[in-house]
């Protein structure tokens, strides 16, 4: 801002002048500010109300509109405690006897306990394990190798574990190992088994040594092998191709994966140079970020000195910032991305050539597994077993009865014909199962419809009813200055409240929600309403403000203002349950098809809005680009005033000088 001295030869205190001269123009100005800002508070009011429009259209009334959603079933359980169970809308009502047989189990291994004070950090050569032991986790048949190497603690051997498909933890405080299969059954069951020399000492270290039935069966498989040519090569065939297998499904997952990050980054690149015309790799996320930050420090400034104009641009400034650097966040983490899927394509090349052959590389790996399985088993089951303390609990299925047939899960749970059991009991308990009609259900669907209704009505009521504010308009700076924050707070809510009072867009919403709810809707030839089933509105005297159109269930024990009278719905709901959910599936019905045309979009409004939104934003940016002009031509004319002024101040100078002349040849 340039510095003016004034006055200097008038007297006149041109700086007062001036504003004065100016108070008029700015008060045009602010007059257009403050229609901007209570368009503002309009949007926000209308964009909170079409929220919770939004949110009963798409769910509790989404979900009323069709017949097969009130059509709930439940069961009664003569025992609690022994089953539970989830009644699925095709289960027949009927009354069944069940008994439990067996109860799943999961196979679990408690190691036995470290000779030693170990954490999980631990390296595993700390307990006396060689690298390069290995060992094999068997689950479902399908079998993964653990290898011990360099600098492997206890808690890398944890994830290995859990990568092979089971369960593992190392308690610290009782220094035990526990491992246990990630579903209950005998399917799901698995084997801990020593694929080297190294391995069965390191199990034996590691007190997880076990020869249970699954392990012995993995051993016994291996040692009939020696000296069967034929199986032997058969079991190294199966290496190679399950190995070999994998390779080629992950060859395929990366080159589709590259290609993928490959496009992504091609898109990427020329959707920013379209949006920025720029080169988003000639930028840094870094970079952003000191941009981002300087600008963040330019807005803080502008909210204390700067005008509404100018802030609004350096956000949306920021704003473009802050959208470049995720623009490049995800464009610097897809060529990481791409490196390193390069980089597992390189090492798979190593066992499998381009036309999809096992390389040398993977056959030798391939039979020296094997033979090294083999020799492992041979050794151990000739040499006699003698493994750690560890205690191993096999795998089981649950067995139940229901009405005398017999049902087989490898876990607690059953599927029988409509009905999801659970069982919770143990071996010999029984109990009864009782399917009906859930009418409790279908209450508290028609209860919490009417509920989130009458929250909608009643803000829509207290909108369209609100207080006048006549006489209130947005405050400008200089106003704020001159109240305290809380008034400007209570003078502010006061013209917020009352934003949509009297609004004909508003009024045409509820007035159509209202009259749906008091139309009727046929029923099997007859006209029914609302009132038929105990719901209606206190009446105009009986009712809170704003709440004149709520409806309330006649017998709803939560509602005090009915508690005491007969509750015709649940009777409709017990006696013909049918007709009541086909009335309200109609009731829905008409809502929503009100509401979805009401939210259709149009040259105004946008899809799902229920208010002209499109209309309101193209109206508050007519008003930024009309302040604008406005206070550039503000400058203007104050610029105007100061050159005047300076020419009139020039003027007396000159005259001043003038006559000192005068006065000095006349001898003054």
């Amino acid at each position: 801002m340039p510095i003016r001295i004034t006055g200097m030869n008038s007297g006149l205190d041109t700086e007062s002048i001036i504003t004065e001269l100016m108070k008029v123009q700015q008060t045009k100005v602010d007059k257009v500010k403050k229609q901007q800002t209570k368009l503002q508070w309009k949007q926000d009011a209308w964009k909170t109300l079409n929220t919770k429009v939004h949110s009963f259209f798409t769910g509790t009334l989404n979900n009323m509109r069709t017949a097969s959603d009130y059509s709930k079933k439940t069961t009664d359980i003569s025992n609690s405690s022994v089953a539970s169970v989830v009644t699925s809308d095709s289960a027949m009502n009927a009354t069944q006897k069940m008994t439990i047989k067996e109860t799943a189990a999961s196979g679990y291994l408690t190691g036995g306990q470290l000779n030693g004070s170990y954490t999980k950090s631990s390296k595993l050569t700390d307990l006396g394990i060689e690298e390069g032991s290995s060992f094999s986790v068997t689950v479902n048949g399908k079998t993964t190798d653990v290898t011990v190497t360099s600098g492997m603690t206890i808690n890398q051997l944890l994830s290995n574990l859990q990568s092979a498909g089971v369960d593992a933890n190392f308690d610290e405080k009782n220094q035990r190992f526990f491992i246990s299969s990630k579903k209950s059954g005998v399917d799901n069951d698995f084997s801990l088994t020593a694929s080297n020399s190294k391995g069965t000492a390191a199990l034996e270290k590691l007190q997880i040594l076990s020869y249970d039935t699954a392990s012995l069966a993995e051993y016994k498989k291996y040692k009939d092998m020696d000296g069967d040519i034929t199986a032997t090569q058969a079991a190294i065939d199966a290496e190679v191709t399950q190995r070999l297998t994998a390779y080629l499904s992950q060859r395929t997952t990366l080159t589709e994966t590259l290609n993928k990050q490959q496009e992504q980054i091609t898109t990427a690149e020329n959707s920013y140079r379209s949006k920025y015309s720029e080169e988003i790799s000639a930028q840094s996320s870094g970079g952003l970020d000191s941009l981002i930050t300087a600008k963040k420090a330019e807005i803080e400034s502008l909210k204390e000195s700067g005008t509404e104009a100018d802030l609004k641009i350096a956000t949306d400034e920021l704003s473009e910032l802050q959208e470049k650097k995720t623009y490049v966040d995800a464009y610097e983490k897809s060529k990481t991305s791409l490196a390193s899927t390069q980089t597992s394509l390189d090492a798979i090349a190593d066992y499998v050539d381009e036309d999809g052959n096992a390389k040398s590389t993977l056959i030798t790996e391939a039979t020296s597994k094997i033979e090294a399985k083999i020799q492992t088993a041979k050794d151990l089951i000739e040499g006699g077993m003698t493994g750690s303390d560890a205690v191993r609990i096999s795998g089981s299925d649950a067995v139940i009865t229901l009405n005398g047939m017999e049902y087989k899960s490898t876990s607690n749970v059953f599927e029988v014909n409509g009905l999801t059991i659970t069982v919770l009991g143990n071996k010999g308990d029984e109990v009864t199962l009782t399917t009906r009609q859930d009418t409790d259900g279908i209450y508290d669907m028609i209860k919490k419809f009417i509920k989130e209704y009458n929250s909608l009505i009643n803000e829509m009521d207290k909108l369209y009813n609100a207080e006048s504010s006549k006489g209130y308009e947005p405050l400008t700076s200089d106003e704020k200055d001159e109240m305290s924050d809380s008034e400007v707070e209570e003078w502010e809510t006061k013209i917020k409240d009352s934003i949509l009072r009297g609004d004909s867009n508003l009024s045409t919403i509820a007035s159509g929600l209202k009259s749906i709810m008091l139309g009727g809707v046929e029923v099997n030839g007859s006209k029914v309403y609302l009132a038929n089933f105990g719901i209606e509105t206190l009446g105009y005297f009986s009712s809170a403000d704003n709440e004149k159109n709520a409806y309330h269930i006649s017998g709803d024990a939560d509602d005090s203002s009915v508690s005491t009278n007969e509750d015709k719905l649940k009777a409709a709901i017990a006696s013909d349950p049918d007709s009541v959910i086909e009335f309200f599936s109609g009731l829905s019905q008409k809502l929503y098809t009100n509401l979805n045309s009401l939210t259709s979009s149009t040259d105004f409004r946008s899809f799902g809005s229920i208010y002209d939104d499109k209309k309101m934003k193209e109206d508050y940016n007519n008003y930024t680009t009309k302040i604008k002009q406005m206070e550039e031509k503000l400058k203007a004319m104050e610029d105007k005033y100061y050159n005047q002024f300076s020419a009139m101040e020039t003027a007396l100078a000159k005259l001043q000088s003038n006559q000192s002349a005068v006065t000095s040849l006349l001898g003054g």
